[in-house]
């Protein structure tokens, strides 16, 4: 098997293993209901902790309108901060994200342990700290998968099916802008991986078959300060938390069994990306997810008309 069809395996297999934590996290956190001040109304409680559930007040709407908002801001403020070579404050703004991320999907299996919450934070605490300053592989791959149900379960409880729909176009609208014709991605991609030091996405480097070669070389010889060329298999964050915030709307729609094949599709559409894209080019991931997603959806419409699940 060649070695970049193994580092798309791993990739495969680490968005896969995200999107059912993902779900298990959102489980979980499932809400109880309790009785509202209104005859014959129940509100919604969850237990999310650091001051993160989800306020009563909003409507799905008005969610998916501060998210999209949110967003924007968000991309906007990273391309000043880039522009103005701020690295210190991007990577304590990253420390402070994967520490609270880490720290709810950590607690998520804590729950009704005391001190549960605070005890999350100290297992989240020195993961951060050498995902952030240490630069582990390792450690980088296996809190992200972490990272993402920990971001989900704050923002699936704001929406429903329709508005989860809309947010999924919109992004992946923006994906293609993105990548394909403004092309900042690419760049925010690399100035997070060498300036920054922190990349928001699961991150493999791997040297290819002819580089090995040349390393042989270089060790037999003298000349010990010639560089070689690494090469980097990514990808992004948000094509791994968009499809976890769908499955788990669908979760608390419609149950474990079709959140499972919101997964499945999701994981279907990347695979399918990965086999026909060309190496060493970028590709705007999140209109192929989102058309998985969507297509697992119709399928769930179809398996609850007949009763199926």
């Amino acid at each position: 098997m060649k070695h970049t069809v193994k580092i798309t395996l791993v990739l495969i297999a680490m968005f896969f293993i995200a999107q059912l934590i993902g779900i298990a996290v959102i489980n979980l956190y499932s809400p109880t209901e309790i009785p509202g001040n209104i005859s014959n109304e129940t509100i919604k409680q969850y237990n999310l902790p650091y001051g993160m559930n989800p306020p009563q007040d909003t409507t799905p709407q008005s969610s998916l309108m501060s998210i999209v908002i949110a967003i924007a801001v968000g991309v906007i403020l990273i391309l000043i901060l880039m522009k103005i070579k701020a690295e210190i404050f991007l990577r304590v703004w990253f420390f402070l994200v994967i520490i609270l991320a880490l720290g709810i999907a950590i607690n998520s299996v804590l729950q009704g342990v005391k001190y549960g919450s605070l005890i999350a934070v100290i297992i989240a605490l020195p993961l951060a700290i050498y995902k952030v300053f240490k630069r582990n592989i390792l450690v980088h791959n296996i809190t992200e998968i972490l990272i993402y149900p920990g971001i989900a379960v704050i923002i699936a409880p704001l929406l429903n099916l329709w508005t989860v729909v809309v947010l999924l176009v919109l992004i992946s609208i923006y994906d293609i802008y993105a990548v394909w014709h403004a092309k900042f991605m690419q760049k925010m991609a690399t100035y997070q991986i060498q300036k920054v030091r922190v990349f928001s996405g699961f991150f493999i480097p791997y040297v290819r078959k002819e580089d090995k070669a040349l390393i042989a070389k270089l060790k037999k010889s003298k000349n010990k300060n010639k560089k070689v060329k690494v090469s980097v298999a990514i990808l992004g964050g948000g094509d791994v938390v968009f499809p976890i915030i769908l499955a788990g709307v669908v979760l608390m729609a419609f149950g474990f069994l079709a959140a499972l094949i919101i997964a499945i599709g999701a994981t279907i559409a990347l695979a399918g990306l990965f086999y026909y894209s060309e190496k060493g080019r970028f590709y705007p991931a999140m209109p192929f997810i989102s058309s998985g997603c969507l297509i697992a959806l119709g399928i769930v419409f179809l398996l609850k008309f007949i009763n199926l699940i």
